[in-house]
């Protein structure tokens, strides 16, 4: 008895211990925002100050940057969501596609493609920019949105891999059954599979809004003019286009970008874990 009341208290210390680390972490994570605000609702006398809570807190920054000629931060956010959403709709559908495939239809040379696929995640941007820079400027792409959204229609090996996991952990009973009763492989997959992998199709969609939000390589290669601009982009271009623009100018408009997506990681936080937790590892 007294060595089980000993492990038991060893055991909740622990967890405290666990508790106060990630605590730890998660302050090391969230201190850069905080920063980031903190400096945006700074008058410019305090610029300089290195205290967290500014004296005399001020929104003007904000003001000046909506209302800033070098930052049109509605133009810019509507580009940016036209990118998203067309690219969003052709990422998950192509890569539950493509992941469907390799996770129910036995073919010849299904691993070994599988294999090929993941091998893709290994290859760096910078080996396929100029080559990828060379076809969509044969097509005519360059300065517009096309090369931003067309090759999410295509996948991503990663979106695939993650789909694949979580397709094979549903039972092939469903699909056998709805097969019987003269459903086709098509029909199982949109009327079975997609609706039981809501959770696992949410991470897929969250996980490239971030991607598109925050991407500022793609844009800064393929857009030539300011009415094209992504958010991203418009940060960097209102940074140097002026040497002396104020940090908390800067730090409002990194603020505004920032706030969508930290709304939507909240909205979607229960369904992005338990999408996380249930795409299983096995195959």
């Amino acid at each position: 008895m007294p060595a089980r009341r000993q492990t038991g208290y060893r055991s909740g210390g622990g967890g405290i211990g666990v508790y106060i680390l990630l605590c730890v972490v998660a302050g090391l994570f969230i201190f850069p925002l905080i920063w980031m605000f903190s400096v945006s609702i700074k008058p410019p006398d305090e610029l300089r100050h290195p205290n967290i809570i500014p004296e005399n807190p001020q929104l003007i920054a904000y003001q000046q940057v909506l209302r800033s000629e070098s930052f049109d931060f509605a133009l810019y956010a509507r580009n940016t969501l036209i990118i998203a959403a067309l690219s969003l709709v052709g990422m998950v559908m192509a890569s539950a596609i493509a992941a469907y495939g390799f996770a129910r239809i036995d073919f010849r040379g299904r691993n070994l493609m599988f294999g090929i696929c993941l091998a893709t995640m290994m290859i760096p941007f910078p080996v396929i920019m100029v080559p990828q820079y060379i076809i969509f400027q044969k097509l005519g792409w360059v300065g517009t949105f096309l090369p931003l959204w067309v090759p999410a229609w295509f996948g991503a090996a990663f979106n695939i891999f993650l789909l694949r996991q979580f397709f094979m952990g549903i039972p092939k009973d469903l699909e056998e059954s709805a097969m019987l009763d003269g459903c086709s492989r098509w029909g199982c997959f949109w009327l079975i599979i997609l609706p039981l992998s809501k959770p696992a199709l949410a991470v897929v969609a969250l996980f490239h809004c971030l991607a598109v939000w925050n991407d500022l390589v793609g844009p800064l290669i393929y857009l030539s003019h300011q009415e094209q601009f992504t958010l991203a982009l418009g940060l960097q271009f209102l940074q140097s286009k002026s040497g002396d623009t104020p940090w908390n100018q800067l730090m409002a408009a990194a603020t505004l970008i920032i706030l969508p997506v930290v709304i939507l990681f909240l909205f979607a936080q229960r369904t992005f874990i338990r999408g996380i937790s249930t795409t299983g590892l096995k195959g």
